[in-house]
């Protein structure tokens, strides 16, 4: 899944929002971009868009689009 994150800035925003996808069951890997502004991750087992959502929003950062 590819995850629209606005409101990061630096490496500090990339590892909070990395460790906080990070925390989820069932994601196996997390590859946050700066530059494009967007998270990719892989799953294990299905993860719903709501829980992705809230967890970064829980970081401080706003989920636009998750496809």
């Amino acid at each position: 899944k590819t995850i629209k994150i606005e409101g990061m800035s630096c490496n500090h925003c990339k590892m909070s929002v990395e460790k906080a996808l990070n925390s989820v069951e069932g994601i196996s890997k997390v590859e946050v971009d700066l530059e494009k502004k967007q998270a990719i991750i892989e799953l294990e087992k299905e993860v719903s868009n709501e829980l992705i959502k809230s967890v970064i929003e829980e970081a401080g950062f706003e989920v636009i689009e998750i496809i």
